[in-house]
């Protein structure tokens, strides 16, 4: 007698992975708390993290917009100016440093700092560059644009039964002397990079998971009852500044990062982690889920990614009493015929800030 004598066939890689079709892996998660229609669901953090908003919204779940669109900017323009983006209009978050960062001013008693980056005569927030396109017209607008901000983020925390936050990257800049964590390198989209002021940070997994457990500590004490989900961006670096390569640069990003998911899911009982990075990046699934340029997360894979969550929360809770049915994911086909018509990038309408220094490359 042995303790795998009765293990369940998931335990083990022939029955549970290789003997199956790659889209026949199931049971992926055992979800420790239910998460319902009804509950109020905050999103933030990297690019992937839009598309699980998206996903819960389509399913008829309650996710909360504590920033909406002021009424007179049309809905096509909502995207652009980052409105329904995340719940509140902070742009990408990618690290937990930032997540903290974001949680310390709107809660804390530090004040963001009146930094602000200038370029051709506008104005661009450091820590949201993106949300406002050609930036703001006087410093007091992009400062007064982020105080609404920081106010709907107390907003959708306090308000929140569930917060979804996806970690992103480990790679950031920083001011040398303040300390303070930029969305995106200065002079990369605005600003001016100035390496007396301005320094690299790869974060290792002891400031991840210390960074995390502040931003833990600074969302409970406002709302006690908060719980939280965690998942990894499936998507890899658009570029690193480790020196390192590339491919081996994303591996060790997502390395610590899921690491750190999982350590505060094992010791934090509010805390779970969802393994949509698995998902996506996992070897039984062959990128199939990844578009040509082996990045950008298709249709396809976001839909089995949610199915997935839907189908593990049904098994372990029972199904919701009531849910909008899902629109059905976009087959190869009908992708290929909208790429044919319209050939943007796959991810257009995905906001992410790192994209951007995918123009640097020589």
């Amino acid at each position: 007698m042995t303790p795998y004598d009765d293990l369940p066939q998931s335990s083990f890689w022939r029955p549970a992975v290789a003997d199956r079709a790659p889209l026949q892996i199931e049971e992926l998660w055992t979800p420790k708390f239910r998460i319902d229609p009804a509950d109020r669901i905050v999103t933030a953090g990297s690019c992937f993290a839009q598309h699980i908003g998206r996903a819960l919204a389509a399913r008829g779940y309650r996710w909360l917009d504590a920033e909406p669109a002021p009424g007179r900017l049309p809905e096509a323009l909502h995207g652009q100016f980052h409105y329904g983006t995340f719940s509140f209009r902070t742009g990408n978050i990618y690290t937990t440093n930032m997540l903290a960062q974001w949680l310390g001013w709107a809660f804390g008693d530090t004040p963001s700092p009146e930094e602000l980056w200038e370029k051709d005569g506008h104005f661009f927030d450091p820590f949201r560059p993106a949300v406002e396109p050609g930036g703001f017209v006087s410093s007091a607008e992009a400062l007064a644009s982020r105080a609404a901000t920081l106010a709907a983020i107390r907003r959708a925390v306090t308000g929140a039964d569930v917060f979804v936050f996806t970690l992103g990257l480990t790679e950031s800049w920083q001011h040398s002397r303040s300390g303070v964590e930029y969305a995106i390198c200065p002079g990369t989209l605005a600003g001016k990079f100035r390496p007396r002021f301005h320094r690299f940070v790869n974060q290792g997994y002891d400031v991840v998971l210390a960074r995390m457990r502040d931003a833990l500590a600074l969302m409970r004490a406002a709302n006690p009852k908060l719980r939280v989900l965690l998942t990894v961006s499936p998507v890899p670096l658009t570029a690193t500044a480790s020196g390192a390569h590339v491919l081996t640069a994303t591996s060790y990003s997502k390395s610590v990062l899921r690491a750190v998911a999982g350590t505060l899911a094992e010791e934090d009982p509010g805390v779970d982690y969802f393994p949509s990075y698995e998902i996506i990046t996992g070897t039984p699934f062959r990128s199939m889920f990844y578009a040509g340029n082996l990045r950008s997360v298709l249709p396809e894979g976001v839909g089995f990614v949610m199915d997935s969550f839907f189908a593990d929360q049904a098994r372990v809770f029972g199904a919701p009493a009531e849910v909008a049915p899902a629109d059905p994911p976009e087959t190869r086909a009908e992708r290929q015929a909208r790429e044919d018509t319209e050939p943007d990038d796959v991810e257009a309408d995905v906001q992410c800030e790192e994209e951007l220094l995918g123009a640097f490359a020589k």
